[in-house]
């Protein structure tokens, strides 16, 4: 199935493309050029227990599944992985703006959990101690939980889901992944290789939507445990509610990252650095260094080198050649930036870069093409 040429998407439930039940849909955007591409269904509670269901349904038969037989199945996946990377990667990049360096980079280290859950088989070993008390000898087993749930952020949709779903799946749960309702293509074309690379129906499964669909597998009895990328209020709430209801919980919030330079620092590699890790996809990784604090001498210095840089990185399009920097994902994300930095202004900072109006053709076009902002949250 192509799913770039498809208005609307469809969830990925027991091993194919399921039609969903909810009228609720809401547009996929490119963004850089502002066009809505799909439309992406968001999901109801009878469409997330559809899932779940699913995924209950094929736990017995995968739990009892040799690991080994279970790591082959990831290994035909890993393989397919590299042979489509690059096409893999013009998909991020349509949804999300990253260039297509920083998604193929972001796919590779996706693989690259591939490659350490193929070694499941040594991984799942427990542990035997004899004699830890008279005539007493004790072993530890490990064993899988069932259903679990993926809940994952827009600013990376390779990367971040394929954290879970392959040591889950290797471990031998079943799996449900709600990917960002901004860019869900990449999380249906990831369900297609894995059926390819053999995985049984139903081990896996894709649903999309907003908080309703989150609930809804927060809530639902028969998912055993939930993991977590996003905002920390998010997090707050993913983790109280799934607590409540008796699951394992693993969320992971916000960060404000910081950089320390010293007066002995190697200012021009510091500067490179430095603007990798605030630019770099698009601005939107989650360790962005959004901090500097220069000590003594390297103040000025390095505020010089790192606004010569600034002043040359190259803006457009994310599959344009030579691009360093896309667009953030939507223009609800580039009017929250551009607000912070006006605040920074009245509140007496000096700006010392002035890039809130795009200086390239190419980023004119595609911020003027996009000025009606992503109605990704609209109601249908």
């Amino acid at each position: 199935m192509d799913l770039t040429t498809l208005a609307r998407l469809p969830m990925w439930i027991g091993g194919r493309a399921h039609a969903p039940t909810t009228t609720r849909y809401g547009e996929v955007t490119n963004p850089a050029t502002g066009e809505v591409i799909r439309h992406v269904p968001f999901a109801n509670a009878a469409d997330v227990d559809a899932a779940v269901r699913s995924a209950d349904a094929a736990f017995p038969a995968w739990r009892a599944s040799p690991p080994l037989r279970r790591a082959r199945v990831l290994m035909r996946f890993r393989e397919l992985m590299e042979a489509h990377k690059k096409d893999l990667a013009k998909i991020v990049t349509q949804e999300h703006g990253k260039t297509l360096v920083d998604a193929e980079g972001s796919i590779t280290r996706g693989i690259e959990v591939v490659e350490f859950a193929t070694a499941i088989p040594h991984l799942l070993k427990g542990e035997h101690s004899e004699n830890v008390g008279t005539d007493v000898d004790t072993w530890s087993i490990r064993q899988p939980l069932g259903v679990c749930a993926g809940i994952t952020p827009f600013n990376f949709p390779a990367m971040v889901p394929m954290w879970m779903y392959p040591v889950a799946i290797a471990c031998g749960n079943t799996f449900v992944l709600k990917p960002s309702e901004r860019d869900p293509t990449f999380a249906l074309r990831m369900a297609e290789l894995l059926k390819e690379a053999g995985l049984p129906d139903g081990v896996f499964n894709v649903v999309h939507g907003d908080k309703e669909s989150v609930d809804a597998l927060l809530a639902h009895p028969r998912v055993r445990a939930v993991s977590f990328v996003g905002s920390t209020p998010i997090a707050k709430h993913i983790y109280e509610t799934g607590a409540r209801h008796g699951k394992r919980v693993q969320a992971l919030g916000g960060a404000k990252n910081h950089a320390v330079v010293l007066p002995d620092a190697d200012l021009d590699f510091a500067t490179e650095a430095i603007i990798g890790a605030g630019y770099g996809s698009a601005g939107e990784r989650c360790m962005a260094i959004s901090a500097v604090v220069a000590v003594g001498d390297a103040g000025d210095a390095l505020v010089e080198r790192l606004a010569a840089r600034a002043r040359k990185i190259a803006t457009g399009p994310g599959d344009a050649p030579g691009v360093e920097m896309g667009p953030v994902i939507t223009c609800a994300a580039r009017d929250r930036i551009r607000g912070l930095i006006d605040q920074g202004v009245a509140e007496g900072a000096k700006l010392v870069v002035d890039g809130r109006r795009p200086r390239s053709p190419a980023i004119r076009t595609a911020s003027s093409s996009a000025r009606r902002c992503s109605t990704a949250s609209r109601r249908r």
